[in-house]
This record gives C-alpha cells, structure tokens and sequence, in this order.
C-alpha cells in the first residue's frame, strides 16, 4: 500500500520510511540523471537544504582530488561503511578489489546490488553479524560523521575495530565546521549552549511526505577527530587537508 495516499495518515506530518533510499533510487532509476531525485535535509533549527541526489553516482574522475586519493588508500578487504548506491564500491570492484557495503536504506541497498556491490543492511556502531574481518575500512562522502559525536565516537570505533584485522586501517573523510562555519556560525553557537560538539548536526532526510528518523551526523574539527581516536584502540596515521574546502582525510591504524 502507498502510505502517501492512505487518508488515514495525518498530512500535516511526515512519516517514518526509507526517504533516503527512495530518493536515491528514483535517481537510480533516471540513470542517474542531474535533478532526477532530490535529496532534501532538514536540520533541527529548522533549516532544509535540497541537493541533487545524482552526486550520489559520480565517477571517479568528478571527484575532488583529495576524494580521489583517500580512495586509493584502500587495500585487501574493504567494508565500504554507508555505500549508498555504491559510488567508491562499484570503483573498486572493477579494480578486482573485495568489498562488502554497509547500508541502513534498504532501497540504497537495493541499488548496489543491481550494481554487483555485495551489499548488506545495518549500520554502525550495531554492525550485523557475519561480516568477517577488513583490511579496510572506508568512511567515504564525509562518513566520518557516522561517528555521532564526542559521546557516541568511542562505541563507534570499538564497533568498528571488532572487525578490523590486525594492523587495518580506517579511511574517513570529513569536513571542518570551523573552516566552513561562516554561515552556520549562529547553529554553532547554540549547539555549544546545548553540550553539543560545534558540528553535531541533527539531521533527517525527507521524501515526499516519508521521512528517515533523526540522526547525529558530526562534522568534527581535526583537533576533535584526534581526540577521540586517541582515546580508542585506534592509531590516527595521517591526515590531509584539501587548501580549497573544509575537508580533510584521517587516516587510522588499528
């Protein structure tokens, strides 16, 4: 049954459903056509952001060139954390590469696999059983958000070096709240009145009138990136900054 047209439903309020994977497969669909699906987030200040869900399929070559050297760290078996329809996996794969994607959305999932991506449903830091253990681990499309925040990072990174072997590196991408702040400054300072990290945003993503529950998505500084690692079984290796964006590359050692 569509809910959207079940007139039992209050329309005045969104529903709980997959809007992400919606979204992203509707664009999938297009053939991932600019504007074909509308990736719509709302943060809790109230403010909604639209953004064309076709960057979700970019190739290698559109990506920034930090983006691209991130990637090609990767080595051995990967756990791409957040897939998403499979934008670095479907990559390494024609590279010959292993890889095994993580995903909440089960539409997001669903696109992988049409994708040849072995793609399974969960998310962190509950991870399903019978993943295996990884070389790798990538947080690619500033997943390093995944993390949560300062109080959520530490079971994040344990869950994750549960299946790390011995001496794998976690690859993550993220943005600096700080260098790209100007025109969130105010969302900022009420985070910190509330206990809140500066970037701990607290998001949902809408379709329609479907929407995910809200999350903590943490655009975290690298001074905040590597306090919580060294707290963790976690090694922070290196880290690298792209001069032309808030973004930056952590890499880590287990």
């Amino acid at each position: 049954m569509d809910t959207d047209l079940d007139p039992n439903l209050d329309a005045r309020q969104p529903h709980i459903g997959d809007a992400w994977g919606r979204v992203l497969a509707r664009c999938w669909d297009a053939g991932a056509a600019p504007w074909s699906g509308v990736e719509v987030i709302e943060r809790d200040d109230g403010m909604i952001e639209a953004h064309d869900a076709s960057r979700y399929f970019a190739e290698p070559q559109d990506w920034s060139e930090l983006e691209r050297w991130g990637w090609e760290q990767a080595a051995g078996r990967i756990l791409d954390v957040g897939c998403g329809g499979g934008r670095h996996a479907v990559p390494w794969l024609a590279l010959g590469r292993e890889v095994v994607g993580l995903e909440p959305s089960p539409e997001a999932v669903r696109v992988s696999r049409e994708r040849g991506v072995e793609a399974v449903i969960g998310s962190v830091p509950t991870l399903p059983e019978g993943l295996g253990v990884f070389d790798t681990i990538a947080l690619f499309g500033n997943n390093l958000g995944l993390l949560g925040g300062p109080a959520q990072a530490p079971e994040v990174l344990a869950a994750l070096a549960s299946v790390a072997r011995p001496g794998a590196r976690l690859i993550g991408k993220g943005m600096d709240p700080v260098e790209g702040g100007g025109a969130h400054a105010e969302y900022h300072a009420w985070n910190l009145r509330r206990g809140r990290a500066r970037g701990q945003l607290r998001i949902r993503v809408r379709d329609r009138a479907t929407t995910t529950p809200w999350f903590d998505y943490w655009l975290a500084s690298p001074d905040e990136i590597a306090a919580v690692v060294a707290e963790s079984v976690w090694t922070l290796e290196a880290l690298e900054r792209d001069p032309a964006s808030p973004g930056y590359i952590a890499c880590l050692r287990y």
